[in-house]
């Protein structure tokens, strides 16, 4: 199916048969992506004495519970509930799905035994002042992100200055391959989600941060058609399925 889109006077033409999935699947294993410190998720049928809710136990349709926490285990967005003690849920802070997008690569900086997302980073790779998403993919890109054991690893993550100025940029929707876009243990201080948002001081509900995505190799640095799909938990985050579409 072929779709035309017309944004800032520019009007692109865009394949939707040709999704690119930027998401990590979520599976009941010790091999899916974690972080937090907890057990992995669990799928496991519904029992009822003898009764199993699994067809190959005789039951006539497999009827599962699923526990998991979406902060924890894969892709998920989420709202500014996540840090207030009022209560917003992503379920209704995201009412749109579609945005302009685009994909940088960037490699971390050491600094001190921390690795650093910084300003100059984000201001050296974005290449459009149009765009309403921006997507992180950091380097080098591992091919084990989407099982990747994340608790205790001290992975990399924005600086305050870099989470500023991509507000700054009027970018309301940022995505990002690793558990956060906070130090792993910073005491509670959440310096990147707090300047992203605005908060406390101008709040920004209508932006949304989506971590433990993975952008495939194959996915070129550029400009992108992105939907943001959400399950309608009210949450402050929902696991969540990202797809870019190429514009052309």
């Amino acid at each position: 199916m072929i779709a035309t889109l017309k944004h800032n006077e520019q009007t692109y033409t865009i394949d939707l048969s040709k999704p690119l999935d930027i998401s990590i699947p979520l599976r009941a294993s010790k091999k899916n992506v974690n972080a937090w410190y907890i057990d992995e998720p669990k799928i496991e049928p519904v029992t009822n004495g003898d009764w199993i809710g699994k067809v190959s136990k005789g039951a006539p349709v497999n009827f599962n519970n699923i526990a998991f926490n979406p902060h924890a285990h894969g892709t998920h967005t989420e709202c500014v509930g996540h840090i207030t003690p009022e209560f917003y849920s992503i379920n209704d802070t995201l009412q749109q799905f579609y945005f302009i997008a685009e994909v940088v690569s960037i490699t971390p900086q050491k600094q001190g035994d921390d690795f650093v997302i910084t300003k100059d980073h984000i201001k050296n790779v974005i290449t459009s002042d149009q765009i309403e998403a921006l997507i992180i993919r950091t380097l080098p890109n591992i091919e084990n992100k989407p099982d990747k054991q994340y608790s205790n690893t001290n992975w990399p993550y924005l600086t305050k200055d870099a989470a500023t100025y991509i507000r700054e940029q009027n970018i309301k929707h940022l995505l990002i391959d690793l558990p956060s876009v906070d130090k792993e243990k910073d005491n509670g201080k959440l310096l990147a989600h707090k300047a992203f948002w605005h908060y406390p001081e101008a709040t920004r509900h209508d932006a949304t941060i989506t971590e433990m995505i993975y952008v495939k190799d194959s996915i070129v640095d550029d400009i992108y058609l992105l939907n943001i799909q959400i399950a309608s938990f009210e949450n402050d985050a929902s696991p969540s399925k990202p797809i870019l579409y190429h514009l052309q």
